[in-house]
């Protein structure tokens, strides 16, 4: 049997975060017991939870997981089926009658599978603060008619918040309490966690992390704590301790069973989340493909299911390889902590299961020469412009953030150069405070429509 060893990845743990200048971090790992042997768990924590207060990071303080919590709600959405209140592929509109798109089409004929596998095609980045009222989420649903629709229904797949907050609202409606209510008592409280909340009023009461927008020698700690609005919790606001996380994914690992035995979800309903739904249209970033809230990924013939999240100052990072019974859990205080989980995935899941991870996204040191003329245009969505064009002979990227974030954020624009990597339609930047490639894929739908797959976000081009 795997046997974790706990002091070597400690220390190791300890030295990629210093390594990576994360201000503070929390790594917990499950190996799954065999043959009636006890689960292994281990969990550790180290850095700061502040870079400017200076108190340490602890195993049992807060983080915010992000999007990680948007498995969660599906988890829930998924009990919701079982109890027969809906289907996959029930249209939205018979669960919310009053639901306006801005397409009356898409109104009518969006599914709940539509909104978990993020193919509805509403604009997905849509953060309108409609209040920190028990009818936060209903609000912001109610304002969805004013927001563009990204791509025809079911056209392509693009990473989609505002989906998530319907789901939310789906769960309001056939549940009778708010989402945070029915989070709490139909999955944290069956599970036992008890470091794991939703309203920044009950963070209170817990040690807990502050966002930093950068790390190094010079942190700079986020300008608010969270600073997203109640309204798109469903798709991102959960705030765990590492070793609650593994608990979440335990669960799923064994077939939807908690610790002490009670059935959260039925095994069916566990691995439909994890098979195969859609397909992505760009595969490097997070996975191949997509399940019911999981993504997927293949590592050399591995199939690994997980999510990652980032909030303002907050990056983690969740997978699971269920072949093998482990699961692996980081949370992070800064924005942007990539590297981190590569080098510590690939060095965990190595030697606990002898599983590599696939090559990392780089761009070849002697790339294809690629036009840049077919794509070059303005591609728009709500949150962001993206300008494509040609200057003194590179092909440049200009990103523009818009609205809530951009406000939080104080982003300026970033220009950014397009390096070939194919020769075709893949392009990747470099962005400095990522310190890694990021794909940027080129393309047309069947009926003609042009867009740009970036940052896992499917953007139209403007005509």
């Amino acid at each position: 049997m795997v046997t974790i060893d706990t002091k070597h990845w400690e220390s190791r743990f300890a030295e990629l975060v210093e390594k990576h200048g994360v201000p503070g971090a929390q790594l917990g790992i499950l190996v799954l017991g065999k043959d009636g042997a006890d689960d292994q768990v281990f969990t550790t924590a180290t850095g700061v939870l502040h870079a400017g207060l200076g108190n340490p990071a602890t195993t049992d303080a807060l983080f915010q997981i992000g999007s990680v919590s948007k498995v969660w709600t599906a988890t829930v959405v998924m009990q919701l089926i079982e109890e027969g209140r809906f289907a996959l592929d029930t249209p939205v509109i018979e669960i919310l009658p009053d639901l306006q798109l801005s397409d009356p089409d898409v109104t009518k004929k969006v599914t709940i599978w539509n909104l978990l596998t993020h193919t509805s095609g509403i604009d997905g980045d849509v953060f309108t603060d409609t209040g920190r009222g028990d009818d936060a989420i209903e609000k912001y649903v109610a304002q969805l008619g004013d927001v563009q629709q990204n791509h025809p229904l079911g056209a392509t797949w693009s990473y989609c918040n505002s989906g998530w907050s319907v789901l939310g609202r789906v769960i309001e409606v056939t549940t009778g309490m708010t989402w945070d209510q029915a989070m709490q008592e139909k999955l944290f409280a069956p599970l036992g966690l008890t470091h794991t909340v939703t309203l920044p009023d009950d963070v209170l009461a817990f040690a807990h992390s502050m966002g930093h927008m950068k790390g190094g020698d010079e942190p700079q700690v986020a300008p608010v704590w969270g600073g997203l609005p109640r309204a798109i919790a469903p798709a991102g606001l959960i705030n765990a301790r590492v070793e609650d996380v593994l608990k979440f994914a335990r669960m799923h690992l064994v077939g939807g069973v908690a610790e002490d035995g009670t059935r959260v979800l039925s095994e069916e309903s566990v691995a439909t989340m994890a098979d195969f739904q859609t397909e992505c249209p760009e595969k490097i970033l997070l996975g191949d493909s997509w399940g019911l809230g999981w993504f997927r990924c293949d590592w050399n013939g591995a199939r690994a299911i997980g999510h990652d999240g980032n909030t303002i100052g907050q990056a983690a990072f969740l997978r699971l390889l269920p072949e093998a019974g482990i699961a692996v859990a980081v949370n992070t205080n800064v924005g942007s902590a990539i590297p981190l989980y590569q080098d510590l995935y690939e060095e965990i899941f190595k030697a606990l299961a002898d599983v590599d991870l696939p090559d990392r996204f780089v761009v070849p040191e002697e790339a294809p020469a690629a036009d840049i003329t077919p794509y070059a245009g303005t591609y728009e969505r709500a949150s962001v412009t993206i300008d494509v064009y040609e200057e003194d002979g590179k092909a440049k990227m200009r990103m523009s953030l818009k609205g809530a974030i951009a406000e939080l954020e104080g982003a300026e624009p970033e220009v950014e150069e397009l390096h070939p990597v194919d020769g075709g339609a893949l392009f990747a930047i470099h962005p400095a405070d990522m310190d890694m490639d990021v794909p940027v894929r080129f393309y047309s739908l069947p009926t003609g429509e042009e867009y740009v797959h970036f940052g896992a976000r499917a953007t139209p081009k403007k005509a």
